[in-house]
Order: C-alpha cells, then structure tokens, then sequence
C-alpha cells in the first residue's frame, strides 16, 4: 500500500515540501524476495541506534550514529553497514556530526576521541585534526579550505588550514558579548562564504562572514513560530533559506536570508513526516533519482532535505522542496504572509 501523501504547509496554502520516506535499517534498503526468505531466513534487522549528523554523497547516506560509529546506507548497490575507513586509526569511539565536501572527502566529528576525522571519497581513512588534550570538536564543515570546527572545549569555531591542520583563528570568541557564542554546537557555510552557527544558550543561529565578523542572528527563546527552544542542526540550501531543526518543536524551521521566518514542516509523533527528538538537517540537489519514485505526480522537486531523529521507529526521514506544477508561487515574503494569516486563522476557530 502506497504511503499517505504529505505535505507541508499544509492545504489550502500552496506545498513547498513533501515527506517522501524514512528509513532507519538494514530492511530499508536491502529487500529479498520470497524465495530467499525461504533458503537463508529473514534478514537480521541491523538499524541506526541514536543517529546525529548526516550526510550525502553519490547514491550513499552517512549517518553519524552517536552509539556506535558512521553507518552507510547504498542506494545504488542496496547495502547497509559501518563506515570501511572506521577502524584502526581512522577508529571512531562518538561519532557526533558529518559533513561531505565536494571531492567526497568526509569530516566526522568524534568529541570523545576529541579529533575530526577525515576519511577519502571512497571511505578509507585520510587523517585526523586536532589536539585531544584541548580539541573537543562536535561539528565541522570544508569551505574551500578551511574547516570551520566547533570546538565546544572553548566555546568557539575553529577555522582550520585543510591541508596542515593548523589554527587560522577562531570565531564567535570577540566583539560585543552580544555578538559571541556561549554553547555552539552545529555549523553550516553557505555559497558565499558566511558561516552560520548554532548556540544553544543564546536559542539562536548566529551567522558571520568567513573571517568571523558578527552579521545577524536567527530567532530567540520562545515557543512561536521563528523562536526557538532546543535549536540544532542546521542547513542552507543555495536561495540562502536557512534551515534550522528544533529538537523540542520536532521540527525545522525556515528563514529568509535576512533571518524572517518563512514556515516549518515536521511534527511530532510516529506517523509520515514526524519526527522525534530531530538532531541534523541536510540538503542534497544530486540524489533526486533515488527518491523519485515517492513523488506525487505534478509536485516538481527541486532538492531533497534528509532529517535525522534520535529515537523513534523512522531514524531517518526524506522530504522534497519543491513546487506544484503550473501553479504560480508567490515569493518568499508573500509566503510567509500567508502562513501568518493560516496561523491567526487557526487560532480564531472556536474549539
């Protein structure tokens, strides 16, 4: 039977995302026919334990599983199991975060072994960064070359050479107290180079430019839409909308580019497109083909955004962003209108 279709906003409003599936295991992407079921007996249900960070590269799923290492979901060969490279010197004992730059090298955060680990496009172990005796690192990301790391042993990014792993200075450490981290915990970069990062005792995203020069922050504490409570992983797709997971909302919230809330998909509870305790939040623009399948009809997706939750039966669930076709959409601004006159509507309706 076909999976309910969902989609968010929800109608009458125009749909921006579509759920598209989860998965969480082994049986979510190797399947077996009837007759090997009955020769070699029901495969054994491996599954992702507390996944963190993910990431996406040629067909591949990474997911930072925090109890055990960096777990690879294949769909281009149907396979599902620990990262190759993740053994030896290339051991993870916390996987916390991943992240996947364009040459397919991956960066793996571990901030019980208090190093990022960096493994090659084919997953075998390259080299690790920084001290263990001051590092204590839970998330990185390559920007041409340089690692912004953030290192929650000093409450800063790091920005790191690539190729000497050397400190070129540090971010979110100067300036007015109202423009420095205290509790950083995610970071993303987007197309130009501004770097964005989330705090978890400030409830909000804090972006700077690439040398770390204070710019804006993203929302504030609180429970409406456009605060945030237990603010996460983050992501930014190539418009410059901001993509922000809310652990207590068990949701993601949108901005514009100068910080606006736009909308939020995901909601609480096991059920298609729910999310629970939800921890990182990925855009991919080149896995479409393996997904295409869940599309609706007419619903014309631009890139995929992955999410991950901790517990619950759908560890990692697949959304669509995208538009209907021939429907004319109204800009950003406009769309965040709408949502605030569906918001105020809702709250009128007599219970």
């Amino acid at each position: 039977m076909a999976p309910p279709l969902v989609f968010f906003p929800a109608a009458p409003d125009l749909p921006r995302i579509q759920f598209l599936t989860s998965f969480t295991g082994l049986r979510d992407v190797q399947k077996q026919s009837g007759f090997e079921r009955f020769v070699v007996g029901e495969n054994q249900d491996v599954r992702v334990n507390k996944p963190y960070g993910l990431g996406v590269f040629e067909g591949k799923v990474y997911v930072a599983d925090t109890n055990s290492t960096v777990v690879v979901f294949d769909f281009e060969d149907k396979t599902f199991g620990p990262l190759k490279g993740a053994v030896g010197a290339g051991l993870l004992r916390q996987p916390t975060n991943i992240s996947i730059a364009a040459d397919g090298t991956k960066f793996v955060s571990d901030p019980v072994r208090r190093q990022v680990v960096a493994y090659d496009r084919n997953d075998a172990y390259l080299r690790a960064y920084g001290d263990p005796a001051s590092w204590r690192p839970v998330d990185a990301v390559l920007s041409g070359d340089r690692l912004y790391v953030v290192d929650t042993a000093a409450s800063v990014v790091r920005i790191v050479d690539r190729t000497s792993g050397q400190t070129l200075g540090t971010i979110g450490d100067k300036g007015d107290p109202s423009e420095r981290l205290s509790r950083p915990t995610n970071v993303t970069v987007d197309r130009e180079g501004r770097v964005y990062v989330t705090d978890l005792d400030r409830f909000q995203v804090v972006r700077f430019d690439a040398n770390g020069t204070f710019e804006r922050a993203f929302g504030k504490a609180g429970d409406n839409h456009g605060h945030f409570a237990r603010p996460k992983g983050i992501a930014v797709d190539r418009a410059g909308r901001l993509f922000a997971v809310d652990a207590a909302f068990n949701n993601v919230q949108i901005f514009d580019r100068d910080g606006r809330f736009l909308m939020f998909f995901g909601e609480s509870g096991d059920v298609p497109g729910g999310l629970l305790l939800p921890a990182k939040v990925a855009i991919d623009y080149d896995n479409l083909k393996h997904f295409q399948r869940y599309l609706q009809p007419g619903f014309q997706a631009e890139y995929l955004v992955f999410v991950t939750s901790q517990v619950g039966p759908r560890r990692v669930s697949v959304f669509a962003f995208g538009k209907a076709q021939g429907t004319k959409y109204p800009e950003d601004e406009e769309l965040r209108r709408l949502i605030e006159e569906r918001r105020k509507r809702e709250k009128e309706k007599p219970n």
